[in-house]
Parts: C-alpha cells; sequence; structure tokens
C-alpha cells in the first residue's frame, strides 16, 4: 500500500488530502465527508477499499488538515462544490466514483447536478438532500427523546442558549441515539473533535444536528434526483437522523438506484458496523465498474 498526501490549492486557502493505492487500480473512490466543517478523520477506516481502488480522502477548506481562513464568505455550498473539482483537476481524477457521508450527500448531489463528466457512480450514505424534509424528520425523532431532555432543548433554542452546557448536554442524548449508538463513544471520534471548526458549521447548518438555522436550510435538490443517471446506492441506519424512510424516498426519485439499511446502526455505519458496511460498499462499487 503506498500513501500520498500534501495540499491542494482552491479557491480560499489550500486543502489538505490524502491517496491510498494498492496493487490493484480499479477506478478510484472520492470520500466527501460529513459536518459542514468536520473532516475525514472518523472515516479513515475506509482506506481498506484501497485494497481494490485508489481511495481519496481531502479534508474540506475550513477543517480538519486544511486552511481554515477567517472569511465567511467561503462557507457556501457553490464554493465547495467547486472545490472538489478543483480537486479533480489537479489529482487528474478524470474518471471517479463518489461516496458521500451526510453532509458529504448534500456536496454529492449539487456537485452532480453540474453535469461534470466521468463520475462512475455515486453513494449517498446517510443522505441529506432536503433541509426541509430532515429538519422534520428530526422533530419526529425529538418526540422519542426523554420529556425533560425535549424541554431543554425547546428553552434553550428559544432563549438563545443553544451554547450553553445545558444544550450541548441535551444534544448528547439525542447523539446517542440517532448519530452513534455505540457505548461507550469510539475513542476515534473523541479524537476527531479538534479537527472540527463549528463556525462553519453554525453558518451552513446550525447550533445542532436537529436545529436547522443556516445558509443550507432551504437546500432541497429531491425534484432533481432523477437527473442522476450513473449507479446510485443509498445507505442508512436503522436508527439514523437520516431516517430510512426518507432515504428510501431518494432512493425511488433516482432511477435504477439501490437502497440498503444497516439495521444495528444510528448515522455511522462505518463505524458501528464497519464489516458489514464496507461490504455493501465494495460489492456495489465492483459492480458499477462492470457497468462501465
Amino acid at each position: 500500500m503506498t500513501i500520498q498526501e500534501g495540499f491542494i490549492e482552491v479557491t480560499g486557502g489550500k486543502v489538505w488530502y490524502q491517496l491510498h493505492k494498492g496493487q490493484k487500480n480499479l477506478t478510484p473512490v472520492i470520500i466527501l465527508h460529513g459536518g459542514p466543517g468536520s473532516s475525514h478523520f472518523s472515516l479513515q477506516g475506509l482506506k481498506v477499499l484501497a485494497e481494490d481502488r485508489p481511495v481519496i480522502f481531502y479534508d474540506q477548506l475550513g477543517c480538519g488538515k486544511s486552511d481554515r481562513p477567517e472569511d465567511q464568505t467561503l462557507w457556501t455550498l457553490e464554493r465547495f462544490v467547486d472545490e472538489l473539482d478543483q480537486i479533480r483537476t489537479s489529482l487528474s481524477l478524470d474518471t471517479i466514483h463518489i461516496l458521500g457521508h451526510s453532509w458529504g450527500t448534500t456536496l454529492a448531489a449539487a456537485y452532480l447536478l453540474t453535469k461534470p463528466v466521468g463520475i462512475q457512480s455515486v453513494i449517498f450514505s446517510s443522505p441529506c438532500l432536503s433541509a426541509p424534509l430532515w429538519a422534520d424528520d428530526q422533530e419526529r425523532n425529538r418526540t422519542l427523546l426523554p420529556q425533560h431532555i425535549q424541554d431543554t432543548l425547546k428553552k434553550c433554542e428559544e432563549n438563545g442558549t443553544t451554547n450553553s452546557t445545558e444544550y450541548k448536554e441535551a444534544t448528547a442524548e439525542f447523539n446517542k441515539r440517532f448519530v452513534c449508538r455505540l457505548d461507550p463513544m469510539p475513542e476515534i471520534i473523541k479524537q476527531g473533535a479538534p479537527y472540527k471548526n463549528q463556525v462553519v458549521y453554525n453558518l451552513m447548518w446550525g447550533p445542532s444536528e436537529f436545529h436547522v438555522t443556516g445558509n443550507l436550510k432551504n437546500f432541497d435538490c429531491t425534484s432533481r434526483l432523477n437527473e442522476i443517471s450513473i449507479p446510485a446506492l443509498y445507505t442508512c441506519g436503522r436508527f439514523d437522523e437520516a431516517t430510512p424512510e426518507s432515504t428510501e424516498y431518494f432512493s425511488k426519485l433516482t432511477p435504477g438506484a439501490k437502497f440498503h439499511v444497516f439495521e444495528n446502526s444510528a448515522h455511522m455505519p462505518y463505524l458501528e458496523e464497519p464489516e458489514v458496511y464496507v461490504k455493501v460498499i465494495r460489492r456495489f462499487l465492483a459492480n458499477a465498474d462492470i457497468q462501465k
């Protein structure tokens, strides 16, 4: 296995990337991490896919090992779409598969709808393709929390105290049910926390997974999913904040798309059921290679 890493100049600064390559040289897959303002850190286990094909990770501008410019006008979906195109050009990724997770699926869909050439397939892992639908799903998920947690969340949101310890502790209860159900929380999640940029997250999304106030709050590409004609796989966890109902709905809007639920996972099946997750992803990519 060889590893190549470095920095790529994009609009607004430099982004860090890492390319893993094994003996086989099937079509590369590029990983679009969640967030916004998170990093590739928790997804690094997907480097095992490099046994079959090159795997490219990168930290989007503003987080991880990439530059963290303070210009807040940079934090738009359109700039992140341009960034992905600039990375492809710099690394000569003429033909690729895309695997997006969470916000990475928002980015993947927006990129695909610019009609780029050379995309062989796409994986929407725990997708967010409609922020309004996501918000509705989380309203329902919140009703499954203990009443005192619901009350705390509502009070802090109404009072504008979402930076309080009280709100963060209540949010942690939501996350235990709908983000990652492993107990204790995996070390890789704790280790990845410093790589996040809360400013980007707050500006684009909001103070929590379930309180959407940022510039993505009206994003909805469901009316255009029928334009995605390449092989597509939609996946989520049974207890995912990206609910099975919404994920299946998106898949049915996409011609010929596949749909898979990881039965023992929430939003991070790549950590909660890593062997099963990799098996499903690997099988889909192999089939997509055959179909090209």
